[in-house]
Formats: structure tokens, C-alpha cells, sequence
């Protein structure tokens, strides 16, 4: 495996890599590709996690990562069982920086998500199980609500960081929210992320200061979300 001070970026051949395999989604391209996999993907992935790693806890100092597969990168096989997309393999790069004992997407943390032509970099929870919907919607009908308003405020006025449309069409029935926040109450995830072209910087080691200046403004999202018991 590379080492921290091996990351160089992702070279053209982890694009060229993804492009194969998403023009040909199947395990025999998969299998005849297996040293391009290890070298281009996985490889370079690991190796940006332990650099990232380090520095993200200075940022978040109780952020969780671990440089193997089923760590902070996902898997490339794809769980098929219940997706209408059947296809067995993920053309792009999945790495996730979680807090708490666990890593799924239901806790708080920074994600990134590599494909061949985009790149998308977040900070937030992805979806709110029950519990923790009944958390976030008590914390924001209070003060921290406010506050969790403003700091998404300042977030959006940065200009390169969206959130999307709320999931939910109308607030159920019985929750009481202050009017300016019926919006954020009608969420059922909570986080903003860069999503646009891949930049120069990712086939270089400053992907790694590129990265992080993205965490270092989306870390609110987070340390409110670790406050208000949403983890």
C-alpha cells in the first residue's frame, strides 16, 4: 500500500480507470482490470486518507477515519439486492470521514465522492433516522435552531456550496416551528456539499490543502449536528 507521503493525486490512469469501468460494467472487464483497480483506485484512495486523516482532525478532532477498504473507502462492489440499478460495480471513488462508533451514513461526517468527470466534496447526515429526526427538529424549534439558520447562512453566501430542495413538500402535521424555519424542519438529511468539474488540484498532492479549505468551511454543519445530539 502507499504510504501518507506517496499521495500525488489522482493520476489520469484512476480517470481512465473509471471511464473503462463505466462503459463497461460487468466482472469480466472488472477481473481484467484488477491490477489498474488496486494501483489507480484503491491505491491512491488509501493513501489520500491517511494524509487527510491527520489533518482533518485538527479541524474536527473527534472525526473517525481508517486508510483500508470498508474504512473510510467504500467499497466498488455495489449491493445490489434492493437497487434498481443492477449494474455490479461503482465507476467512482467513495470516502467518508464519520464521528461516533460507527461509519454508515447515518452519522455525521465529510464525505467525497470521486467519478470521471465530477467531483463532490460535503460535510452533514445524509439521512435522519427517526430518532435523530426527533432530535434535529427539538433542537431547531430552540435556540441552537437559530443558530444552525445562521451558520447555513454564512455557508451559502461562500457562493460554492449547495444544499438542495427540502425532501419533504409540506411540515407533518403537529410539529410547531418558528415560520423562518419550517424550510430547514421539512429536511430529512442536513448537509451542503461542492459539486462541480474536477479540479487541477486533484492530480496533485495540494488535493489534500484543496480538500480541506471545503471541510474547514462545512465543519459547522457537523459540530451543530454533534450538539444538538444528531449523531
Amino acid at each position: 500500500m502507499m504510504s501518507a507521503q506517496d499521495f500525488a493525486g489522482f493520476t489520469s490512469e484512476t480517470f481512465a480507470f473509471l471511464r473503462g469501468l463505466a462503459a463497461n460494467n460487468n466482472k469480466t472487464w472488472f477481473d481484467a482490470h484488477r491490477v489498474e483497480y488496486q494501483r489507480f483506485y484503491v491505491e491512491p484512495a488509501l493513501a489520500f486518507v491517511s494524509e487527510l486523516g491527520p489533518r482533518l482532525k485538527q479541524i474536527a478532532p473527534d472525526v473517525q477515519f481508517e486508510p483500508r477498504i470498508n474504512g473510510s473507502l467504500f467499497r466498488v462492489n455495489r449491493d445490489v439486492r434492493f437497487a434498481l440499478d443492477k449494474t455490479p460495480y461503482k465507476p467512482h471513488i467513495d470516502l467518508w470521514f464519520w464521528y461516533g462508533a460507527g461509519k454508515g451514513w447515518d452519522k455525521p461526517g465529510f464525505f467525497l465522492r470521486l467519478l470521471p468527470e465530477e467531483l463532490i466534496v460535503g460535510a452533514g447526515l445524509h439521512k435522519f433516522t427517526p430518532s435523530q429526526l426527533t432530535a434535529y427538529r427539538e433542537a431547531l424549534s430552540g435556540p441552537s435552531g437559530a443558530e444552525l439558520a445562521e451558520l447555513l447562512g454564512s455557508i451559502g453566501t461562500v457562493g460554492r456550496y449547495a444544499m438542495g430542495e427540502p425532501e419533504l413538500a409540506k411540515l407533518p402535521r403537529g410539529i410547531a416551528m418558528p415560520v423562518e424555519r419550517e424550510g430547514l424542519a421539512r429536511r430529512t438529511s442536513l448537509h451542503a456539499m461542492y459539486q462541480g468539474p474536477v479540479p487541477p488540484q486533484a492530480a496533485a498532492s495540494g488535493f489534500v490543502d484543496w480538500c480541506l479549505a471545503l471541510y474547514r468551511d462545512l465543519a459547522p454543519i457537523n459540530e451543530w449536528l454533534v450538539e444538538a445530539a444528531v449523531q
